[in-house]
């Protein structure tokens, strides 16, 4: 056997220094502390590798990551800038934009659309910056979500502007009787004793009392949808569709100088005033809707009185008394 698997050992007895062989125990403790030896030398180059000598592929991987996390960090700025940014602007599109034209917001069901369905982002997780890449991503989705229900919001308010003058034409924006041929303003819009059954009743538009035979006018430009001839209720009435969500209704006619389908004019004369129908006295009943709901009249005279004539009509108008239907 060679030396090299020898170890030298003190004989007490002779006192001298001899070579004995490897048994098999030397072999194992000689394995054990080789492995030791080399396990530690190992250990301490990959920490040496890894924290202080890293290899040029290493530290570019490292630079990449940190100016990755930058970039994710910037975007979360973006993201925050663009969001303000579009809320400014749905803000400017009702208050401003959509107000000049006298048109109602963009609904809100529309301006934040919400989405649902599968798991659109189960192929990020379960990385390192999954729940920033995932939060990233919804918000860009629902930016342009709100980018679309906005780009759309402009649209109506294009067709608005291009359609200006056809609306302003349309709003029924004069009184359908002149100053002139009113005896009084008989009743306005509200709560108002019922003038054959007594009792409390809404009333929906304003009464005219005028003589028979007094001109009535349509309030704006549109289309007639109704001219009925009738014994109760309205009587004698037409029903105008103005178009942009605007309709009037004349009720209490003597004569109808109009028909069903005919293009009207504001200022055309479309009847003349009676009593017909359940009605105590010559007068019009007009009534103004938009979009389906009755609103005041009082509030579309805008085109034919003075401010002093407006507030005078408006105090009239106001009075807790009977109708005349």
């Amino acid at each position: 056997m060679s030396k090299r698997f020898h170890k030298i050992r003190f004989n007490e007895r002779t006192l001298e220094l001899e070579e004995v062989p490897f048994g098999w125990r030397d072999f194992v403790v000689f394995g054990v502390k080789r492995l030791v030896y080399f396990g530690a030398i190992a250990a301490g180059s990959v920490w040496l590798f890894e924290n202080v000598l890293q290899s040029p592929m290493a530290r570019a991987r490292e630079r990449e990551v940190a100016f990755l996390e930058g970039q994710i960090e910037d975007l979360k700025a973006d993201l925050q800038q663009m969001d303000a940014v579009l809320v400014d602007i749905a803000e400017r599109d009702d208050a401003i934009y959509r107000s000049i034209f006298g048109t109602d917001p963009y609904p809100q069901h529309l301006r934040n659309p919400g989405v649902g369905g599968v798991d659109r982002n189960r192929s990020l997780r379960g990385y390192r910056h999954s729940d920033e890449i995932i939060a990233l991503r919804e918000g860009v989705a629902e930016l342009q979500r709100r980018m679309v229900a906005q780009s759309r919001s402009f649209d109506e308010v294009l067709d608005l502007a291009r359609n200006q003058k056809q609306m302003l034409q349309s709003i029924p924006a004069i009184q359908p009787v002149r100053n002139a041929d009113l005896k009084s303003m008989a009743s306005g819009y509200g709560y108002r004793i019922h003038p054959i059954y007594k009792v409390r009743k809404m009333h929906y538009g304003m009464d005219f009392a005028a003589p028979t035979g007094t001109e009535i006018f349509a309030t704006g430009d549109g289309v007639v949808i109704e001219a009925e001839r009738k014994y109760n209720g309205f009587g004698h009435y037409v029903v105008i569709k103005h178009g942009f969500g605007y309709q009037t209704l004349y009720a209490h006619m003597s004569v109808i100088a109009v028909r069903t389908g005919q293009r009207v004019k504001r200022g055309e004369v479309i009847g003349l005033v009676g009593n017909t129908g359940t009605s105590v006295a010559p007068h019009l009943h007009y009534e103004v809707k938009k979009h389906g709901d009755n609103v005041n009249p009082a509030h579309y005279y805008f085109n034919d009185l003075s401010p002093a004539q407006y507030e005078q009509m408006l105090a009239a108008s106001s009075e807790p008394n009977q109708s005349f239907d």
